[in-house]
């Protein structure tokens, strides 16, 4: 009798032909990194001949010389309300968010957290929550640094939150959580107010625990919805856990990827804490940079103007990611995928055991897809079903290429399933 599955099944001759035919092709294509396009940077062009002989900040301080370790004042200003941090508790540094995060952790190792009993280096062990899919330089981070880490479920709100206050209360080497609130990468999910919520003010068995709230795309819409997310750290102040969240964003994927701003915002105790660490290993960070930007953007409304031409460039791709897979698998029995309203991936879910085998066929084409695994800890994912897909850096023309590559490795992947 003809099961189910084998219905779904494609045609084995005909996916393998298909198949030989793409390979034949000679592409050589790439979804791996999340990146801006050429286009997407030329968009910042004109920064590069600012700030130009007004070298000066708004408080007439001297932007070419040292010191100002927490960043220039006019640019939090104008990313303050984006991130959702008073400006007061806002760090304007160097290009990558990623260094904050790594920093802030190496800190917490080699020095109390406020309201920790010691250094985490101190204790027997560290772990961190990781909802999955999640970000694998989150995880490679904590890799490097010993930080030990416990998988998470993502739901459609978010974290389970079920899981997550339960491990959390349970656990004192349970020491924080890694969240992307909005667009999280790679799925596109958004966190509810009320998952922010629980976050913000569980009970935890660590007195020093911590939110990394990594808000990454906190401005980068894919439609004319402006999602918003509820205000992480006004609601720990108010649960009474007002040291609890870091929050983190950048421009890498609003200006240029290699010569932006990154941010942390925190409490005022943790910005004096982080402040105080981070004056041991610089004086302070790049102010002609920071000035170049405030001048580029001019204000929060020069921002919005700014990421809508993003938008322009980059939700045609998007678009064609969605399109694709409607087309090839709107029907097929274990293929799903994201739409998200914002960011820069898209999620795409496979029958269980064929996600490392349709990114080895898209290999063996000359399409570079992110490893199946990458975004879980240890690059392991138990069921092998999740593929992050990056459709920003190349061109409309070869996403459309990719992603019809994809699908026919897909269609031989479910066609030589056993």
């Amino acid at each position: 009798m003809t099961s189910p599955a084998d219905l779904a099944r494609p045609n084995l001759g005909r996916a393998r032909t298909a198949y030989e035919e793409l390979v034949a092709q000679g592409m050589k294509l790439d979804l791996t990194r999340g990146k801006p396009s050429a286009a997407q940077l030329d968009l910042a062009a004109p920064m590069l001949g600012l700030p130009g002989e007004h070298y000066r900040a708004a408080d007439g301080t001297d932007t070419r010389n040292y010191q100002g370790l927490q960043g220039l004042r006019e640019l939090r200003e104008i990313f303050s309300g984006a991130l959702q941090v008073p400006v007061e508790q806002l760090i304007a540094f160097g290009n990558s968010s990623l260094e904050l995060m790594h920093d802030t952790l190496v800190h917490a190792m080699l020095s109390p957290l406020p309201g920790a009993e010691r250094r985490w280096v101190d204790e027997d062990r560290v772990v961190f929550l990781a909802p999955i899919p999640g970000y694998d330089r989150h995880f490679a981070v904590c890799d490097r640094l010993g930080i030990e880490l416990v998988a998470v479920p993502m739901t459609p709100e978010g974290p389970d939150m079920d899981v997550v206050e339960r491990l959390a209360a349970d656990d004192p080497s349970i020491k924080g959580i890694w969240c992307v609130p909005k667009y999280a990468n790679p799925d596109g999910v958004v966190y509810s107010d009320d998952t922010t919520r629980r976050l913000a003010s569980m009970p935890t068995a660590a007195p020093d625990f911590r939110i990394m709230w990594d808000n990454a795309y906190a401005v980068h819409h894919l439609t004319d919805e402006a999602v918003e997310i509820a205000d992480v750290l006004a609601l720990a102040a108010d649960a009474g856990h007002a040291d609890r969240p870091f929050v983190f964003g950048s421009t890498s994927k609003i200006t240029l990827a290699g010569a932006g701003v990154a941010f942390l915002g925190a409490s005022a105790t943790n910005v004096k804490w982080w402040l105080a660490l981070t004056g041991k290993r610089t004086i302070g960070p790049d102010k002609v940079n920071h000035l170049r930007h405030a001048m580029f953007f001019g204000d929060a409304a020069g921002v919005t103007a700014h990421m809508a031409k993003h938008r322009e460039l980059i939700a045609p791709k998007f678009a064609a990611v969605e399109r694709i897979l409607t087309e090839r698998f709107a029907d097929t029995p274990g293929v799903s995928w994201s739409t998200p309203k914002g960011g820069y991936f898209v999620t795409l879910t496979v029958p269980e055991g064929t996600a490392t085998e349709i990114v080895r066929l898209a290999k063996e084409a000359g399409i570079a897809l992110t490893p199946a695994g990458a975004t879980h800890p240890g690059g392991e994912d138990p069921q092998d079903a999740v593929i992050r897909l990056a459709p920003t850096f190349p061109p409309l023309d070869e996403v459309e290429k990719a992603m019809a590559g994809v699908a026919v490795c897909v269609t031989l992947a479910l066609a030589q399933r056993d």
